[in-house]
């Protein structure tokens, strides 16, 4: 016997899955594949017998095809189902870094200057090579990593920050009345900057929905931040993994917030004025 409401499929209307928009698969488009997590840029589309595939790159050069399902995809958070382009021209212009600055071919990299960008730790690190990388190497700025900031106040009188060698710091977490808000105060002088993101970790900078989530847990006090961010996001609690995932979900600066822009751009401007290479 047939339903009148529903004709021959009996599913009710409010539990049919809606059909994901569909999204050409331009070059260089991130996405993350809805099965595996693997995140990457489009690189090409090609009309198999099995059906069309992606193609796509993770930020170490790893390629991997995914056929072009339906739903299969995941874009700024949202399901959608890759369709291959039109056909469309390419717009011309400019080749652009990582961060938006205007790309210069073939240029090698500066002689390094005697200034320096610190930041908290690896993953900080890792973060500002992977966006800014090409414009650091262009001026000749060099990033380390401190394993945290409470020997920060000893490492900068050992630097001995001077007009020719400024030295700028990139601080997690740096909110008033918090203890990284007073080292700060401590060491900040003419020749040494210290600028934070309001973030417990440099994983909170990147955008949600560049990884593919909606939010960023919140972690009760007393746990591992980190930790509790993998077991509320059901990934495997390994920190490492956890985070070149993130990592490699960035592909430029429109994946990460800009509090955190605005602060790396701040200290490259900081420790490049006026200092020697």
């Amino acid at each position: 016997m047939r339903s009148k409401q529903y004709g021959p499929d009996l599913t009710p209307p409010w539990k049919k899955q809606r059909p994901a928009p569909e999204v050409p698969a331009e070059p260089d488009l991130v996405v993350e594949e809805v099965t595996t997590g693997f995140c990457g840029a489009v690189i090409r589309c090609e009309k198999t017998a099995q059906g069309p595939t992606v193609t796509l790159e993770d930020r170490f050069g790893k390629h991997r095809v995914f056929p072009m399902a339906p739903r299969g995809f995941l874009l700024e958070g949202r399901v959608v189902t890759l369709v291959r382009p039109q056909g469309r021209p390419v717009p011309s212009g400019p080749a652009r870094t990582a961060s938006g600055s205007l790309a210069v071919p073939g240029a090698r990299a500066r002689v390094a200057r005697a200034g320096r960008i610190y930041v908290e730790g690896r993953h900080d690190a890792e973060l500002v090579e992977r966006v800014w990388g090409d414009d650091l190497r262009i001026e000749g700025v060099v990033v380390e990593y401190l394993e945290g900031i409470d020997d920060l106040p000893a490492i900068v009188r050992g630097f001995a920050p001077g007009p020719d060698a400024r030295l700028g710091v990139l601080v997690d977490h740096l909110v008033p009345g918090s203890k990284e808000s007073r080292i700060a105060a401590e060491v900040t002088g003419e020749h040494a900057l210290v600028v934070g993101h309001p973030y417990i970790d440099v994983w909170e900078a990147v955008k949600p929905a560049s990884v593919g989530i909606e939010a960023w847990p919140v972690v009760p006090r007393g746990q591992d931040w980190k930790t509790g961010v993998c077991r509320a996001l059901g990934w495997p609690q390994n920190t490492g993994a956890a985070w070149q995932r993130i990592l490699g979900c960035v592909r430029s600066y429109r994946d990460l917030e800009p509090t955190l822009l605005g602060r790396v751009e701040e200290l490259i401007d900081f420790v490049t004025v006026g200092g020697a290479a």
